[in-house]
């Protein structure tokens, strides 16, 4: 009797062996795999909460183009032998083809865009790039639910790319905007947005760098660098933390194949709102100058200019007339605070400046001669640069191109890295004289009419200066040469 109990537990623990898997599942491999399913189910909430206020931007900009006429050639070779022809018809119809040839027909052009934006207000306000709305006769946005409204234009700001459209509408979902000034590097972010016309496209990534600048885009940088995906079409769409609140503007990828390539850079929202402020209230956007212009100091200026370890910006140049003359500032000066805060550089210091309203006083603390000095400025009006914006506007239908300055970053990724100024191309008009010049994205150009090119306002400069036909001096990979090129009436 005993043997058959001890036989009975034995074959019941030999089937609780047997049923009883030989490795367990692992107790971190589950949390790891919860994790993941949280965060995905997180991204999943984000999108869905964003997404009903990321809007679709589409533009159309009509152009006059002035072209020959439809006759290439003299289409009036083939009968030139031909006795009878020529007697009653050849030389009236060649007179009547060579005044066409010389009086060139103007041919409407449409040039049609698309972009992404997200609305902010109940009633139609929305965000999106100045660069997506330039210029345009007309603007349809389209929403989530596929609904289209025309949409105005509040107004834009070339100077940060932002711009602030309008429709007629009511009860419209909104994004909640954020504090980009807590953005830590290494955070994970959402972009919305419609690349290559797939509507609310939605990427993840994490913030690679913040504070970037002297990428070319725009007067004043300031850009969030990310990689989550951003293709052409994302522009003017929200980059969103994961609180699900907009902490930037998606505004331009680094790229040399023309698509997404791990780096994406967007305007930092807080940025956007001061503009936005601006814009819907007075219709441009005004911001304090104090007339320096200066660049970051490095340890061998510092100590050559008897400041070794000193942080800060030195003054290079100081403008005539300008609060910072008036306040006793010169060149040579070491700015090493704003209002008792260290400088961090020049661009953030520039930056800063734009913001601070006319009329209102900075002291700025100066290292001078091994000294610190404290200056009282008032800040005067930054005189906007909307007048020669349109003029260059002007003259980019006539050449058919637009260009942006050489930074160091472009000049490494086109090959121009001995170069130090110049203009690199970023758009070529189809059939424009520029094309039939051979001039193509990427081209450096270095001299307009035998005068040196320092940035895109001295380009279009000189080229408003120009009448009838342009000599450039130009690089494209290895080879520079002089092209000739003749302006579009």
């Amino acid at each position: 009797m005993k043997h058959k109990k001890v036989l009975a537990l034995v074959s019941v623990l030999a089937i609780i062996f047997l049923l009883t898997p030989i490795c367990p599942a692992d107790p971190d491999k589950k949390s790891d795999i919860e994790t993941l399913r949280n965060t995905g189910e997180a991204f999943a909430d984000i999108a869905a909460k964003v997404s009903p206020a990321v809007v679709f931007v589409s533009v159309k900009q009509e152009y006059t183009q002035r072209v020959p006429d439809m006759f290439f050639g003299d289409p009036f070779e083939q009968f030139q032998d031909d006795e009878f022809f020529q007697r009653f018809f050849g030389q009236q119809f060649r007179q009547r083809h060579q005044q066409q040839q010389q009086q060139p027909r103007e041919r409407k052009q449409v040039r049609k865009g698309q972009g992404s934006g997200f609305i902010i207000t109940a009633d139609g306000y929305i965000l999106t790039n100045n660069h997506v709305v330039r210029d345009a006769n007309e603007i349809i946005v389209k929403l989530s639910d596929n609904k289209e409204f025309p949409a105005k234009v509040i107004g834009t700001d070339p100077d940060t790319d932002v711009a602030v459209i309008k429709i007629d509408a009511k009860n419209l979902p909104t994004a909640e905007l954020g504090d980009s000034d807590q953005l830590k590097v290494g955070q994970w972010v959402l972009a919305i947005g419609n690349p290559f016309g797939l509507s609310h496209t939605v990427t993840a990534g994490i913030v690679s760098a913040k504070g970037r600048s002297k990428i070319g885009l725009a007067e004043y940088e300031d850009f969030i660098q990310t990689d989550a995906a951003i293709n052409f079409g994302n522009s003017g769409g929200p980059l969103i933390n994961i609180d699900g609140k907009v902490i930037g503007i998606n505004s331009a990828i680094y790229s040399q194949s023309g698509g997404y390539s791990g780096i994406g850079f967007a305007i930092p929202i807080n940025m956007a709102k001061y503009v936005y402020d601006q814009l819907v209230s007075g219709g441009k956007v005004t911001r304090g100058y104090i007339g320096v212009y200066g660049e970051d100091v490095t340890p061998e200026m510092a100590e050559l200019l008897g400041a070794k370890g000193i942080k800060g910006i030195i003054v290079h140049k100081i403008a005539k007339d300008s609060p910072a003359e008036k306040a006793g500032l010169q060149k040579g000066d070491i700015v090493i605070k704003k209002d008792s805060k260290a400088i961090e550089s020049w661009d953030n210091f520039r930056n800063d400046v734009a913001k601070i309203p006319p009329g209102k006083k900075i002291t700025l603390t100066v290292m001078r001669d091994g000294k610190e000095k404290d200056f009282e400025i008032e800040l005067a009006t930054r005189e906007s640069k909307v007048a020669s914006a349109d003029e260059q506007e002007k003259s980019a239908h006539k050449l058919g191109i637009t260009v942006q300055n050489l930074t160091p970053e472009l000049a490494q990724q086109f090959g121009y890295k001995d170069e130090q100024s110049g203009v690199i191309v970023t758009e070529v008009e189809s059939g424009s004289p520029a094309e039939t010049a051979n001039i193509a994205v990427g081209t450096l150009i270095m001299e307009v009419n035998r005068q040196k090119v320092k940035d895109a306002d001295n380009f279009w400069e000189l080229v408003n200066k120009t009448k009838g036909s342009l000599l450039l001096y130009m690089r494209q990979g290895e080879y520079s040469k002089y092209v000739v090129i003749k302006l579009a009436e």
